[in-house]
């Protein structure tokens, strides 16, 4: 006798939605993503989708939290030896991310898409938040590295760490535009590794 499936919990559902938009992102980009494919995908009905979220909006601020909280773990578990090595950790954190990302590939499409963001100013604060922290931290890391006499003087840390944040944007980019066909964590840090020597002092 076939067993009845098990109801999810409400907690269980939200997330299982919101899982389902990232992958889905990643397949079709988050701009075409609907609350019938997430229906379709999940299982459910659409009006089972908003008894779990009142609106699209909201599945996407979810889906933020989310991002937000995986990538904000990411720079924590990914930072801890600058003193001791700051161009090493310099390059460290940006190969973590590169790992991130080819485990989510959706990130950036979500990340840095416009629709997205142009109908929800919490999601573009939210992310913006997110991307001027993280900036933050490799300003930090080039300025202990300036500090110990590892990376040059005359940079200035913050518009390093742009220049390196849109660097992993662009290529994060490209890489999705190519179809995920290469092994982004090998060729972004080997992509990047002439802009970082040109740091050192």
């Amino acid at each position: 006798m076939k067993e009845p499936r098990k109801r999810k919990s409400a907690a269980d559902r939200r997330a299982e939605i919101v899982q389902t938009a990232i992958r889905l992102s990643a397949r079709i980009g988050p701009d075409r993503v609907t609350t019938q494919h997430l229906a379709d995908e999940v299982g459910v009905t659409q009006p089972a989708i908003f008894r779990h979220f009142a609106t699209k909006g909201d599945i996407w601020l979810a889906v933020g939290d989310h991002i937000v909280a995986e990538m904000n773990g990411l720079q924590k578990n990914g930072t801890g030896n600058a003193e001791a090595d700051p161009h090493g950790e310099l390059q460290r954190v940006v190969g973590h991310h590169f790992v991130h990302i080819c485990e989510q590939p959706a990130i950036p499409a979500i990340l840095y898409s416009r629709e997205l963001q142009a109908e929800s100013d919490a999601l573009r604060e939210k992310f913006s938040d997110l991307l001027d922290k993280r900036r933050l931290a490799l300003a930090g890391i080039i300025r202990v590295g300036q500090a110990r006499g590892v990376h040059r003087s005359d940079l200035v840390a913050e518009d390093a760490a742009q220049l390196i944040a849109e660097a992993v944007q662009g290529l994060s980019m490209r890489w999705l535009l190519d179809g995920c066909t290469y092994d982004l964590a090998d060729a972004g840090p080997r992509v990047l590794a002439p802009l970082f020597d040109a740091f050192r002092a």
